[in-house]
């Protein structure tokens, strides 16, 4: 009877397993769907357009892959940017986005799917926000089940942080990237938890496709040996976490080097020195591990004596060889973005070209709330939890969230590192606590119901959790049966193997059934709260593309479409040869919409071109005028948003014109643009301000609007109203005067003896009659 209740138990269990499987794939199903339609909004709202300005450039990239193929991809020589210097593509994108997208493209239209490229490159960041939601609910599962994996992943794919960067449109590099670095620390896991060395050849794979994706990879190669290096100095070194770290520094760091823009950078720079180091320590402490199986406990002192000794010294040599190859460097082997984030005030300091990207500052308490929501409050519950009991799965997690809370608090842009790690942390969180709760109702809900019987199933499963009524019940039915003193014994065995587990798992799980009640409650609003939160910030926040702006008011929806307007200008009335000149931030676009040649642009890899740009911005006009003219320049654009009230324009950002300029031309000084240390555009600003190129080709005939000059960004009345240009003249400004383009005017013919008129022929006769010479014909 016993073997045939333990069998039915048996039966039951892997029925219940199988319908847990088969609903957990239609939920991933569901999440998956979730993530690619909450990010549809500003298809819906508006229209399939690439968004920002670095999706453009992506984008052009994409069409030229697409159409020339990958060899002449590698090999091109862009002579549209970076004028007259130009850019090497090939050598210096990070492919992995570019590749994706043309891959998809190639296999649609294999399968007689003829999309165009403009809209797999605008539907490829949905597509990755699912797989990235599936890879965290892997990585979770692997460290706390499937009950927190299935929880992490569905608040992944509404994650508002994650959703700023992988809106449909959104074409940049993240849009891959995230979901590469969450499917690399899952095969770590899964390496770590394994130890199978096909797990951690697919995790160097991945972190290769990483390295292709996004510069962020540094963050893995340099988390993970954080995480082995933790789990040596606590004791918990094993040959699993050999397996999952070894392979990955020396296949990922040969695969790394295959990528063009990295190259010896994987082997050169200090942002991976960490990851050899910790490859050394490994080795020795895995040699150590082989002499103690191998040798009794005298000769093993002596052996690790001289194993320590050793390896300190090969560890010394090789911090030797390390200094002296990066004391050359003034950043002593690190980047500019790797120094920012170790030394916040650095870039402000040094480099101010990275100082000024808005993404690149730090973020504000608001911004946590809105980027990752009720997630900051559960995240130290997921802590906790991850605490009890602590593995080397687990103790990976709080190490990321650790790491990842710093970064993001150094730079806003970093939060999107943030949100998968808040993510994983609060799946745990909610998934523990739904188990306590729905426990503690399970087992107190047939007692007030006045039911004394379990089933059989009900009974097997929840053997760990049995209480003392539960234990007189089956007492009473053994004592009727008749049977021998060996199934007795067997059947007492049950009975009395797992007290101290029952005394351990009432005082966890056993809650009162009204605070359970309570408790499922409240979170249940907590979790609607957030998916309101997402949803909203989905379909408003982050759903406008900056391409086509719009605003609400009393009489309705405005749209303000200047870009694509002055972009299209410049696409039909100018020279296929003209060069314009604008701020960085506008060279993406103005290469990719109007197909012009830019002095600067987005990739900002030559400070002094950008410094000679900010210069020419900063100078009066006749100076700003030669400096264009030298630099072949026709036309200049600016964008303004006085009329409108478009923050985001050139005046509010002229002051890191000003810096970066001053930063290679002395003779550009920020004092001289500020008022008692104010930034000013009215009746006091300094002369400097009012006479330079900036405030006059912003503030052309911008009396004419209202009659008062009011700018509604800046909230006063400018400083210089009438003025009028020498050296350049308006040749387009859009309808809400968002952009504006001028003219460079040639310069002027000066021909030999033409002066003024009377004076001039009567002192050239005068003279000639003098000294008997011939007048020049030309």
């Amino acid at each position: 009877m016993a073997a045939s209740n333990a069998h039915n138990g048996t039966t039951t269990n892997s029925i219940r397993h199988a319908f847990g499987n088969v609903l957990a794939f239609f939920i991933l199903l569901l999440i998956g769907v979730l993530a690619f339609s909450i990010r549809l909004f500003s298809v819906i709202k508006y229209e399939s357009v690439i968004h920002e300005f670095d999706p453009y450039f992506n984008y052009r990239v994409t069409q030229f892959l697409t159409k020339n193929g990958i060899y002449d991809f590698w090999n091109w020589f862009d002579d549209r940017t970076w004028y007259p210097l130009g850019r090497v593509i090939g050598g210096t994108v990070y492919p992995g986005l570019t590749l994706t997208a043309g891959t998809l493209w190639w296999v649609l239209n294999s399968l007689n799917i003829p999309l165009s490229v403009e809209t797999v490159c605008v539907f490829t960041a949905p597509i990755f926000s699912a797989f990235a939601s599936w890879a965290t609910y892997l990585l979770t599962k692997e460290v706390k089940g499937a009950g927190a994996g299935l929880t992490a992943a569905v608040l992944l794919a509404m994650v508002p942080s994650y959703i700023s960067r992988s809106v449909a449109g959104s074409y940049d590099n993240e849009a891959v990237a995230i979901f590469a670095l969450i499917f690399t620390f899952y095969l770590y896991i899964k390496t770590l938890n394994t130890g199978s060395l096909f797990y951690a050849t697919l995790n160097s794979i991945a972190y290769f496709y990483m390295v292709c994706s996004w510069g962020g990879y540094t963050f893995i190669i340099n988390l993970i040996p954080m995480h082995v290096l933790l789990c040596i100095v606590t004791g918990r070194y094993s040959s699993r976490l050999y397996i999952a770290y070894a392979p990955l520094v020396v296949l990922g760091t040969l695969l790394a080097a295959l990528v063009p823009v990295v190259g010896f950078n994987a082997v050169m720079t200090s942002e991976h020195f960490a990851s050899f180091l910790v490859f050394i320590i490994i080795h020795v402490v895995a040699l150590v591990h082989y002499i103690k199986g191998i040798l009794s406990p005298k000769m093993f002192k002596v052996a690790v004596a001289l194993v320590v000794s050793v390896g300190l010294a090969v560890c010394c040599a090789m911090v030797a060889v390390l200094v002296a190859l990066v004391a050359s460097s003034p950043t002593k082997g690190w980047s500019g973005r790797s120094l920012s984030l170790l030394d916040p005030t650095y870039a402000s300091k040094y480099i101010p070209i990275i100082a000024s990207v808005s993404e690149h500052q730090p973020p504000t308490w608001p911004s946590y709330f809105m980027d990752i929501n009720v997630l900051a409050f559960l995240v130290p519950a997921g802590i906790i939890a991850c605490f009890s009991p602590l593995s080397d799965a687990s103790s990976f997690v709080v190490l990321y969230i650790v790491t990842s809370v710093y970064f993001s608090g150094v730079m806003v842009r970093l939060m999107l590192v943030l949100a998968p790690a808040a993510c994983i942390l609060s799946g745990i969180a909610l998934s523990q606590a739904f188990d306590v709760f729905t426990r503690s109702i399970k087992l107190q809900l047939p007692s007030l119901l006045g039911h004394s019987h379990v089933d059989a199933g009900e009974a097997s499963s929840e053997s760990v959790v049995t209480n003392d009524s539960m234990k007189s019940d089956k007492s009473e039915d053994t004592s009727k049966e008749r049977t021998s003193k060996k199934s007795k014994k067997k059947e007492k065995e049950p009975v009395e193997k797992p007290p101290s587990k029952s005394q351990i798992k009432k005082r966890l799980l056993v809650l009162p059934l009204e605070t359970s009640i309570i408790a499922i409650v409240l979170l249940v609003l907590l979790g609607a709260f957030y998916v309101v939160h997402s949803v909203w910030a989905a379909a408003e926040a982050y759903s406008a593309p900056s391409i086509v702006l719009t605003s609400h008011s009393h009489d309705g929806l405005h749209v303000f479409d200047d870009f694509r307007e002055a972009y299209a200008w410049l696409s039909h009335n100018t020279e296929i040869d003209d060069k314009v000149a604008s701020w960085w931030d506008y060279g993406y676009q103005t290469t990719a919409m109007a197909n012009r040649t830019v002095i600067v642009d987005n990739n900002t890899w030559n400070n002094t071109h950008i410094a000679t740009v900010g210069t020419a911005m900063s100078s009066p006009e006749k100076a700003a005028w030669e400096i264009f003219h030298s630099l072949d320049v026709k036309y200049v654009l600016v964008v303004f948003g006085g009329l409108v009230g478009y923050p985001s324009d050139d005046i509010n950002k002229f002051l890191w014109m000003v810096r970066i300029g001053g930063g290679v031309f002395p003779h550009i000084k920020e004092p001289d643009y500020l008022r008692d240390g104010q930034y000013r555009i009215d009746s006091m600003a300094t002369p400097t301000m009012l006479n330079c190129l900036m405030y006059k080709l912003s503030y052309y005939r911008f009396v004419e609007t209202d009659g008062k000059a009011f700018d509604r960004v800046r909230r006063t009345e400018i400083g210089k109203k009438y003025f009028k240009l020498t050296h350049f003249e308006e040749v387009f400004t859009t309808h809400h005067w968002m952009v504006r383009i001028y003219k460079l005017k040639p310069p002027k013919n000066r021909i030999r003896g033409k002066i003024k008129k009377s004076k001039s022929k009567a002192s050239s006769k005068t003279t000639s009659k003098r000294k008997g010479l011939k007048r020049n014909p030309f």
